[in-house]
């Protein structure tokens, strides 16, 4: 059915997956903001929103995060992560950039945690 290279190997980890993205990217970006309340979640459009989470060490901060996967290999350029932060202020909530790097860090993350089940579910002869 499957040749006997690891790319085989991969592509037939891939193939018990039926969703619209790769499925390692999508399980490690869950499994990434599970501390986060999910707003929006979409397997097929390869789409994840998160609610505005406040931070534990300072409650007039809050973090969201939206994610994109845009296609089914298991690369940085499938994954897009836009990081949202806000400040509390006596008129509300005004938008503040994102820490550096924290989009960056989120992308490694999910991609660490990508190969990693990539690794441990691919068949083995």
């Amino acid at each position: 059915m499957f040749g006997g290279g690891s790319a085989s190997k991969i592509e037939a980890a891939e193939e018990v997956y039926k969703i619209g993205v790769n499925a390692y990217l999508w399980r490690a970006t869950l499994d990434t903001l599970s501390f986060m309340p999910m707003r929006s979640v979409d397997d097929n459009g390869g789409v994840i929103l998160t609610e505005w989470k406040v931070n534990p060490r300072d409650s007039s901060e809050r973090t969201k995060v939206d994610i994109i996967i845009t296609g089914k290999k298991l690369s940085a350029d499938s994954l897009k992560v836009t990081v949202h932060r806000q400040k509390k202020t006596s008129s509300g909530w005004q938008d503040i950039g994102p820490r550096p790097g924290a989009a960056i860090n989120i992308s490694n993350a999910i991609l660490m945690q990508a190969r990693l089940l990539r690794r441990d579910n691919a068949p083995t002869r």
